[in-house]
């Protein structure tokens, strides 16, 4: 007997006959459509009633895949990224003659027959018998709509997207039952509406809206009757119907459509006639899809925001449901991204350093307080064309998040946090050490987290110059990047102490792994990332709390309701008299010390160089009280080559450092983000110093050119600074630019 659906009524029999018009389902009447006498699901043997009665009655509607929308911090538009382009408008903003051209079309008796026409099948089975074979099918626009239904569900699976489409009897019957659910729940308006917005019009584009913008430029409401009749007659065949291909054929397939619509009496013949003698006219708009349409430069940026929503488990629980989110879209997320800071970081990484130069330069923002990301610029343009020196590689960010393998060696960009942990501990700033240029310390008087020693081989280290031998305090050795003083430091704070702190302040490998607890991480042996840096030094501008970085400040989904997004978490780090006392003492950095290039002279500022072994790696990395930025300059490619005696931007350098290549782009960077209108003032502290031993103001040198104009040319032009051979600069104390050697070695690093 035919099961009855729950609650009662009418067999599914009774649907089908009450559709149909007619007493029962065939299998010869369904052999008569345009199809093969094999079908899926078991009921081609059937062909019956009862094998219709057992197809699930629920046909469960999947939510339309449309446009992602990413803006900036102020609404506007950075890029849009979708899997298919679409847009969902309701039936009210579709232009009357696209509806009456897609029927008149489609299914002329759309509005007077069921889920099935019996008129369109019988009709169907007497041209295929006259034709002798399969030449007409007999599908109505609600039948179009569920095998639409099933090929929007499989998606990018090209295996069940045969399946959706495959002429099977099966299939067909499948349809079948489904569409008399649809018929039934939705309605003839709804139906249209739906079928409109899923249906394919060539070109990348998904539903009418989409498809209107596509060709004409035009919100689909606008749509004239001549344009409505284009894409109606586009749907059966979209790449011989394609007008931007093939107008000819296109333009014979649009007065078809116009033919039927005057047939149908949806407009008079004269309004059919004039249509036709009116010559395709198109505007056409090309797709703009995915970050490397980004503007402003602010691919990179863009890309992240997508790694974030893939990548975080606020979006979802698993890698299935977070790209099942993104690949769905019909977003808007409104982003962190300031447009004046996105273009001064890109002014800066491209001023001093060329597209298609060996060396590249990355710069990122990070407002203190709030940890949002305002920029992400780099010197190599985002997009995927090698010949033009494109990269997708974000230079600025972890691996996990689209950057480098394992980022890089922040070289004496370091040293803040190991000052930061000593002061914590209770260490004054006074605290002095009086050393030769070259020591030699143990490994195993420090201790690492776990308690025990830190290695048992001897740590040899050096600073860059003979004559930088002598007696320095906090402020001084800060300032002149004094490698054996932050080695003694360290030792006096206590390794995991410092390795605790740098942990306060968000620095991570760029890896993911756990930092190394080796002794020369004070002289920046591990490897980070410009955004860690970044948003390190922000928690000193924000006088000791630490704010985790974010990219987006809301989503809302396709129904305008509002997804939760991750927050920033804030945590102090240190007290706000460590911060103030750090930032008193990094001010003179750039006052008078090894970052000079990079000072501002109409604000508060501070920051620190950082010069990594054979000068592989160049850093600066500073802040005012409301922006942090990083910039790091060296090879992006993966051979990690030494800057000596290179052209980058077209100027020659015997040897690049932190202050005299980023620190300038540093300054740019600052210099176009900020307001000149706010300028707040760090938070004064007296700063107790060390009466020197000896005066070493007058001979410290060069010291890795880091400071003033001493990067090998002085102010006239004329060769300057001293010359070093390579090598002599240390790998941020790891003793060497790769990334998997053994940290406990080495000990040199430059400013």
């Amino acid at each position: 007997m035919p099961k009855k659906r729950s609650g009662g009524g009418l067999t599914t029999t009774q649907q089908a006959a009450k559709f149909l018009g007619v007493a029962a389902l065939s299998g010869a009447v369904l052999a008569g459509i345009a199809l093969p006498a094999a079908g899926a699901l078991g009921l081609a043997a059937k062909g019956t009633v009862e094998g219709f009665d057992e197809i699930p009655s629920n046909l469960k509607t999947p939510p339309l895949s449309q446009r992602t929308t990413i803006l900036d911090r102020d609404g506007g538009a950075i890029a849009t990224v979708y899997s298919r382009d679409r847009t969902v408008v309701p039936l009210k903003d579709i232009s009357p003659y696209m509806q009456d051209a897609i029927i008149a079309i489609e299914d002329s008796r759309f509005y007077e027959h069921g889920a099935v026409d019996l008129k369109g099948i019988l009709r169907a089975m007497n041209r295929n018998v006259q034709a002798g074979g399969a030449a007409q099918g007999a599908s109505t626009l609600t039948q179009q709509y569920v095998k639409n239904v099933f090929v929007e569900e499989a998606g990018d699976d090209q295996e069940k997207v045969a399946q959706a489409t495959q002429q099977t009897l099966g299939r067909k019957v499948r349809e079948l039952k489904y569409a008399i659910q649809v018929e039934e729940e939705l309605g003839k308006k709804k139906i249209l509406e739906n079928y409109l917005n899923i249906t394919f019009f060539g070109q990348q584009a998904y539903g009418v809206e989409a498809a209107s913008q596509r060709y004409f430029s035009k919100h689909a409401k606008d749509l004239k009757v001549e344009e409505a009749a284009l894409l109606a007659g586009i749907v059966q065949s979209p790449t011989r119907y394609d007008p931007v291909n093939d107008t000819e054929e296109a333009t014979k397939r649009r007065n078809t459509v116009l033919a039927r619509m005057a047939a149908t009496r949806a407009i008079t013949q004269a309004e059919a006639d004039k249509a036709m003698e009116t010559p395709i006219k198109l505007k056409v708009r090309k797709p703009k899809n995915g970050c490397i349409t980004a503007v402003s430069g602010s691919g990179f940026f863009c890309d992240y925001v997508r790694k974030t929503i893939l990548t975080d488990p606020a979006f979802g629980k698993t890698e299935e449901e977070r790209s099942k989110l993104w690949n769905l879209g019909g977003l808007t997320v409104k982003t962190t991204l300031d447009p004046r800071a996105q273009q001064a970081a890109n002014e800066a990484a491209t001023a001093r350093v060329n597209k298609d130069d060996k060396f590249a330069a990355s710069v990122v923002q990070v407002e203190p307080g709030s940890g949002k990301i305002l920029s992400m610029g780099q010197s190599r343009p985002y997009g995927l064309d090698q010949k033009q020196n494109e990269t997708v590689l974000n230079l600025a960010v972890s691996n996990k998040m689209g950057g480098s393998t394992y980022g890089f060696q922040v070289g004496s960009t370091f040293k803040p946090f190991t000052a930061a942990a000593a002061l914590e501990k209770g260490i004054t700033p006074a605290t002095s050490f009086s050393t030769d240029w070259k020591i030699t310390l143990k490994e195993q008087d420090f201790r690492n987290c776990t308690g025990s020693p830190a290695g048992y081989a001897d740590w040899p280290l050096q600073n860059e110059l003979e004559s930088e031998k002598g007696s320095w305090d906090m402020t001084s050795a800060l300032g002149k990047s004094i490698n054996t003083y932050f080695a003694l430091l360290e030792q006096k704070a206590g390794l995991c102490e410092t390795v605790e702190m740098a942990k306060k302040v968000g620095y991570e490998r760029g890896d993911g792994k756990k930092i190394v607890e080796a002794p020369s991480i004070t002289l920046g042996s591990e490897v980070s990332t410009p955004l860690s840096m970044a948003g390190a030094y922000a928690a000193f501008a924000n006088r000791g709390t630490y704010c985790t970085p974010i990219a987006i400040e809301s989503i809302t989904d396709p129904n305008d309701k509002k997804i939760k997004v991750p927050e920033t978490q804030c945590s102090r780090a240190m007290s706000e008299n460590t911060a103030d006392t750090i930032n008193q003492m990094l001010k003179g950095v750039v006052e008078d010390g090894t970052g000079t290039q990079a000072g501002l002279s109409d604000r508060d500022n501070a920051g620190k160089t950082g010069t990594t072994n054979d000068r592989k790696d160049a850093w600066f990395v500073g802040y005012t009280p409301n922006l942090s930025t990083a910039v790091w300059v060296g090879d992006d490619i993966g051979e990690k080559s030494s800057m000596f005696n290179v052209t980058i931007g077209g100027q020659y350098y015997d040897k690049v450092c932190g202050g005299c290549l980023p620190g300038p782009i540093w300054k740019i960077a600052m210099t176009g983000a900020l307001n000149a209108s706010e300028t707040p003032q760090f938070n004064p502290v007296s700063v107790p110093r060390a009466k020197p031993k000896k005066d070493k103001e007058k001979e410290g040198g060069d010291r890795d050119g880091d400071r003033g104009d001493d990067d090998g040319d002085r102010e006239d032009g004329k060769p300057g600074g001293i010359q070093l051979p390579p090598g002599l600069i240390g790998g941020a104390g790891g003793g060497g630019g790769d990334q998997d050697q053994d940290r406990r070695g080495g000990g040199r690093s430059g400013p």
